[in-house]
């Protein structure tokens, strides 16, 4: 297929874009950033710097490239888990207005497929109803939600793997993506279970 992940230059799109390839199909990855292009190019993507806020170029974007999936991967968060709460108004802002852009995108261009983050653990105020606004965009436009665990692993704030649960490896949560490829539309879980299950999906209404 041919698929594009929106915010591919984060922590899951450093694993989730070669196992893309490594399936055989075309991959595109969004930055906001030019220094994070090559780092792109290099995983295999073609590479491209994208402003989620701006409507028009996702629209552009997605009408051009005529992707048969999309993943939704935007974040907004520091690298540096002490700047969190002074970036919280800027991720809450890109969970609504840029997956709002994406799948106003997806919707026009009759996209197939579309995935899009989210978070497996209980949020409050502005970031929870971010969330669930978010949530309720790609749900209609009868995409997937994937609602990751706290991510650990290089890069992640949780680097040697003492992230609280519910947590979800980076390897985990992209073979996970990758997977999620092939299912119906859904609200997925990515966690690691106690039985260190690698992933598991909600079922719809009717499925065992």
């Amino acid at each position: 297929m041919r698929v594009l992940v929106v915010g591919g230059s984060g922590v899951i799109g450093r694993f989730l874009v070669p196992l893309l390839r490594q399936d055989g199909h075309l991959v595109a990855a969004t930055t906001r950033t030019a220094d994070k292009l090559a780092e792109l190019r290099a995983w295999g993507a073609e590479a491209v710097q994208l402003d989620a806020y701006q409507a028009e170029a996702v629209r552009d974007l997605v009408r051009g490239w005529r992707p048969e999936a999309v993943i939704d991967l935007l974040t907004d968060l520091p690298d540096d888990p002490r700047l969190l709460a002074a970036r919280a108004e800027g991720n809450n802002r890109l969970r609504l207005v840029g997956t709002a852009h994406v799948v106003q995108a997806c919707r026009e261009a009759a996209v197939p497929r579309l995935l899009a983050e989210s978070v497996a653990w209980p949020l409050t105020g502005e970031a929870e109803a971010a969330v669930v606004r978010r949530e309720a965009l790609v749900l209609a436009a009868g995409g997937s939600v994937l609602r990751y665990g706290r991510l650990y692993g290089p890069g992640t704030y949780y680097p040697d793997g003492s992230a609280p649960r519910p947590r979800v490896g980076l390897r985990q949560a992209a073979e996970a993506t990758r997977a999620a490829l092939d299912w119906p539309p859904a609200t997925v879980g990515v966690v690691s279970s106690a039985e260190d299950q690698e992933f598991g999906r909600e079922p719809k209404d009717g499925e065992e």
